[in-house]
């Protein structure tokens, strides 16, 4: 994964534009929510993307925490900070606040373990939808609006037990979902290995709004729409 062609960084400045930022979360995550097509209103960069971007720029720490605030969108440009704790939040050129990052632990800048990391984790995460969601929706008598399905990043986290290691894949080790009203919260517990070995666990947490009682015909026609828009874009390619 060539990360370098899905943003820009001029200095400490970072923008992506609506193709870069669409282009990988198809073509990179394999992830076809709406609101990163090029004509989306609500278009948003991917957090997966920030994510790969991030760790790319400051190293892989073997602890790392990253908390979501804003929605970021291509008339947005973000100021990469030069790092002088193990704090860092990311404001745009108006100082409004999109991301805070906790790190602790070694730190690692080697380009095959970050490669390793990011282009795992981006395919686990993008897999989200309809396959780990749906039944987990079901399951609590719950979905997403049909007509304007919104499911955003809240917060993921990363804790390794070494960095001396040469790749990372993750797999699914359980999820949590809690209910406030018309909207929910979904966490995705999912274990770190190399090789076979667990090395580490994480969590992923999104949003889920305007929730409303499951309906199967309804739902069936979302995953439907949602796959067809997947094969028709892999058919261009």
């Amino acid at each position: 994964m060539n990360i370098e062609n899905y943003y820009q960084l001029d200095g400490t400045k970072l923008s992506f534009t609506r193709e870069q930022a669409s282009k990988f979360a198809k073509s990179v995550a394999g992830d076809f929510n709406s609101l990163h097509n090029i004509d989306s209103k609500r278009f948003c960069v991917p957090g997966d993307l920030l994510f790969s971007v991030i760790i790319h720029h400051y190293g892989l720490r073997q602890t790392m925490g990253f908390s979501f605030s804003g929605m970021v969108n291509d008339d947005v440009t973000l100021i990469l900070p030069t790092v002088k704790s193990r704090e860092i939040s990311i404001y745009d050129q108006n100082d409004k606040k999109y991301l805070d990052i906790s790190t602790s632990g070694d730190l690692s800048k080697d380009p095959e373990l970050i490669n390793s990391l990011t282009r795992n984790y981006v395919e686990f995460s993008g897999h989200t939808f309809p396959h780990v969601l749906v039944p987990i929706m079901k399951e609590n008598n719950v979905m997403i609006n049909p007509d304007r399905p919104l499911v955003i990043y809240d917060h993921m986290r990363i804790a390794l037990d070494t960095l001396d290691i040469d790749s990372i894949s993750l797999s699914l080790s359980g999820s949590e979902f809690r209910l406030y009203g018309k909207r929910g919260d979904v966490a995705l517990n999912y274990d770190l290995s190399c090789n076979g070995e667990k090395i580490g666990k994480g969590q992923k947490k999104m949003v889920l709004s305007g929730l409303r009682e499951f309906e199967q015909e309804k739902m069936d026609a979302l995953v439907a729409s949602y796959l067809d828009g997947k094969e028709t874009y892999l058919s261009n390619v």
